[in-house]
């Protein structure tokens, strides 16, 4: 799982850690928010209020919170054969997954300040009362993300923090592989 707080990379990360690791599937998360300007169409699967919440009373979602006035899901996963399952994920939703699977492997991705963390939110076209709020929320969510996550990686340069990212991921591997 990769999760941390808005403007910390987690997307970007993502898309190039899949991009470089052909056997990872990358889960797509629901949301109620509405699409940001520029935003990938498959950054999300966008859905209203009564959808979201039939796929919640149909057992749909691996977990599922309320953000900042939204909805956010990640569906259970069905990966094809063979492949690891990348979560992108905030520390709400990386919870409820320790509590299920607690042999999951939790990375926090940090930004390298407040700062470049202000400038990526202003970037995608946050407003800046969500900016400020993101900002506000973020402190905690990498506060509480130490506590769960076995490994921070700071995403102050993609290649490099994608890299690191790859290489927690293939010793996780090597060990899942030892253990059975």
């Amino acid at each position: 799982m990769l999760i941390g707080p808005g403007g910390a990379g987690k997307g970007t990360v993502s898309r190039a850690l899949v991009a470089r690791d052909p056997t990872l599937w990358l889960s797509r998360s629901w949301t109620t928010r509405p699409q940001r300007p520029g935003e990938l169409d498959d950054a999300y699967v966008y859905v209203d209020t009564e959808t979201f919440m039939a796929r919640v009373r149909d057992g749909g979602f691996l977990e599922w919170a309320e953000f900042l006035g939204h909805l956010y899901g990640t569906p259970v996963p069905s990966p094809p054969a063979g492949f690891d399952v990348l979560l992108e994920i905030d520390v709400q939703g990386a919870r409820q997954v320790l509590s299920q699977r607690p042999d999951a492997v939790v990375i926090l991705l940090v930004p390298p300040s407040t700062e470049v963390q202000e400038q990526r939110l202003e970037a995608r076209g946050d407003p800046a009362q969500q900016v400020a709020l993101r900002i506000e929320t973020g402190l905690d969510e990498v506060r509480q993300g130490r506590q769960i996550a076995g490994h921070v990686v700071v995403n102050d340069a993609v290649d490099r923090a994608t890299a690191e990212v790859a290489g927690i991921v293939e010793a996780a591997r090597s060990a899942r592989l030892e253990h059975s």
